[in-house]
């Protein structure tokens, strides 16, 4: 808040200025408002500590005495500053009664006609009774001590000790609690309720906290003497000071701009088993109502979307059901931030989200033809409709290119292939030519014709896996048994007449040109060579 004070002061352009100015206000507001609460509502000070907490709290919000008194200290005569004596009488309105009668002396030493009145008043300020905290007074004798001490001070004041310093006099009545005396320094005060702390200060130093409401009442109404209507802040005070915690909420909640300090300050109150929790109409007690809609708010920011996460996490009604529907909305506008919200739904187990995810990802990588990631994201979406779908990409992609492309990927799908038979197929045919890289020409006829037999394959790629077995086939040495060459003619002649394969509803038309009776009359050439060949291998083995 401090930087943002500073920054507002260092902005060259106005508008700069006043946002920054703005936003001080408001946090300053918070910061009061919180501050207030923790001493009524958590601490639950008694009557006398009350009244030390309270001004504490003065003391921290009316903050602008400090750079005053460095400015009247910092000067060659500080008894002779302009702002002296507004000085000594903001240090008595704030029961800094130490660091005033140190003023005080400085007016006595530069002063010698007016030094037996400051040291009278002086000693009214040093013997005033006041209930420090390691005090083991009781009230009782508190009251009776203020009493007399109230007494001696307006004695003085009948007795015209100060009437040759109208300073000093109104410096008297202030500490005699004098109303009138207050209102005359409404400018030094700047607020009612620090005109009601030191009211209470110097005529009630004992009040009840069950009695603040009335004093906090009075003390608006005398501070704004009718003359203007109570601002937001001042009804939310008042509700703090009447201890109505609800009325503090929804004041909270109409004049702030956001969710973010009642969410907090409920989240705060509710902890404390303060907050009397009671059902909203969907089921939801205000603490959880209220940070939902601080974590929605969240959501709305291109990145703060992520800390409304963690609110939805501290709901245990609604929050998973309300980070589900806010988190489909995500704009995934880059993969990094796709991986974030991805990565969220995992640790939450939100199968559906990440499935849809993985999905819309998979669809824009298909339409930047980008097919391995594609692929992956479908495999990471257990999605076996579009995994095949990719899969006949890369299978087309290898018709027109004759190679694979995301090598690395194909290789290394491991159980994944398992997601769907196209998949399967597309890693067992990468798996064909490896083995076949590596010249195990016998593995790879085995897995070549199982790809076939098996129905895995697509009737499409038949004709391309009977041209691959080409090569093997005009092998010197016997790759494929005789049996094995009856199925691959099976499979031929299932192809070239035209006959639906078992176990697929349509079977594709064999492309009736040049070219493919050229590879038909090839592939029947060859098998019936390889099957010559495998019987007279056969044959002689079985002689042997």
């Amino acid at each position: 808040m401090e930087e943002m004070h500073q920054a507002a002061i260092a902005a060259k352009d106005p508008a700069s200025s006043r946002q920054f100015s703005s936003q001080v206000s408001i946090l300053s507001a918070m910061e009061l408002i919180w501050n207030l609460c923790e001493i009524l509502f958590i601490e639950v000070a008694p009557a006398g500590p009350l009244l030390l907490l309270l001004l504490d709290w003065v003391r921290l919000h009316v903050c602008e005495v400090d750079s005053v008194l460095a400015d009247v200290l910092g000067s060659e005569n500080p008894s002779k500053h302009e702002n002296f004596w507004n000085l000594v009488t903001i240090l008595v309105l704030q029961g800094r009664l130490d660091e005033a009668r140190q003023m005080l002396s400085k007016e006595a030493d530069a002063s010698p006609t007016s030094a037996g009145m400051c040291r009278i008043l002086g000693d009214l300020m040093r013997t005033m009774p006041v209930l420090s905290p390691g005090n083991t007074q009781t009230l009782t004798e508190l009251e009776l001590k203020w009493q007399h001490w109230h007494e001696e001070c307006e004695r003085h004041l009948q007795d015209g000790t100060f009437v040759s310093s109208p300073h000093l006099e109104s410096l008297c009545k202030i500490m005699l609690g004098d109303e009138a005396a207050l209102l005359e320094q409404k400018e030094l005060l700047s607020n009612w309720y620090h005109f009601l702390v030191t009211r209470l200060l110097y005529s009630h130093p004992t009040v009840k906290p069950i009695d603040l409401h009335f004093y906090a009442q009075s003390s608006l109404d005398l501070f704004l003497g009718g003359e203007s209507n109570p601002e937001p802040l001042d009804n939310i005070l008042m509700a703090a000071f009447e201890f109505d915690i609800h009325q503090v909420i929804k004041e909270c909640s109409i004049a702030l701009s956001n969710w973010w300090f009642v969410a907090h300050l409920t989240d705060l109150l509710d902890h404390c088993k303060l907050l009397q929790s009671h059902n909203l109409y969907f089921g939801s007690n205000m603490r959880e109502f209220l940070l939902l809609e601080y974590a929605s708010g969240l959501f709305s920011h291109h990145s703060l979307w992520q800390l409304g996460v963690d609110y939805f996490d501290y709901c245990p009604e609604l929050g998973r059901v309300s980070l589900e529907l806010h988190i489909e909305r995500i704009p995934l506008s880059t993969e990094q931030k796709a991986l974030k919200v991805l990565r969220i739904c995992e640790q939450r187990q939100m199968t559906e989200q990440v499935r849809s995810i993985c999905k819309i990802l998979a669809m824009k990588a298909v339409r930047n033809n980008r097919l391995g990631s594609a692929l992956s994201w479908s495999i990471r979406a257990k999605d076996a409709a579009f995994a095949t779908l990719v899969s006949d990409r890369f299978l087309r992609d290898y018709c027109e290119r004759g190679c694979f492309s995301d090598l690395d990927l194909i290789d290394n799908l491991g159980p994944a292939m398992m997601l769907s038979d196209r998949l399967t197929f597309l890693g067992k045919y990468r798996e064909f030519h490896r083995l076949y890289g590596d010249k195990r020409f016998v593995d790879a006829a085995s897995l070549l014709l199982s790809l076939m037999t098996s129905q895995i394959a697509p009737r499409s790629f038949w004709m391309t896996l009977l041209t691959d077995a080409l090569p093997l086939l005009e092998q010197k040495q016997v790759i494929f048994s005789a049996e094995q060459t009856y199925e691959l003619l099976r499979c031929l002649e299932d192809l070239a007449s035209r006959r639906p394969v078992h176990g697929e509803p349509d079977a594709q038309q064999l492309q009736d040109d040049d070219i493919e009776t050229t590879k038909v009359e090839m592939l029947r050439l060859s098998l019936a060579r390889n099957l010559a060949r495998a019987i007279i291998k056969e044959g002689s083995l079985e002689g042997s």
